[in-house]
């Protein structure tokens, strides 16, 4: 084999090697927005669900004070007033108690990301 032959088939080899190594970085890239979208989402589905227990637990309270405000007045008021009461009560806490959770579970941003850069470099190593 000649040397300009040698130095063909190097140069294929690098330009086969660059365009793999472009296509790996360019998954990963992808992959790091899919997860940085779902990340975006999660923390908006967090918020909207905070906002649900406050408004919903304002309302149960509320509900609350004009139930003991009209503890004394005539019959089924009070038993309205009571049903209302602990329905919004009971659906903020739902909402507290799902946030919650929520929030328990944590956040494994660009997780998926690591994991695959952890792979490609057990492949890569000798």
């Amino acid at each position: 084999m000649s040397v300009p032959e040698k130095q063909e088939r190097l140069a294929i080899s690098l330009r086969g090697f660059a365009a793999s190594l472009i296509e790996l970085v360019q998954v990963r890239l992808e992959l790091v927005s899919v997860e940085t979208r779902e990340e975006a989402l999660r923390l908006g589905e967090l918020l909207l669900y905070g906002a649900l227990a406050v408004v919903l637990l304002s309302l149960g309270v509320a509900f609350l004070a004009v139930l003991l405000t009209v503890l004394l007045w005539d019959s089924h008021r009070l038993l309205a007033l009571a049903v209302f009461s602990a329905v919004f009560l009971t659906l903020g806490l739902v909402a507290v108690f799902s946030v919650r959770a929520r929030l328990m579970q944590g956040s494994r941003l660009w997780g998926a990301s690591f994991d695959e850069l952890e792979r490609d470099k057990e492949r890569l190593r000798p």
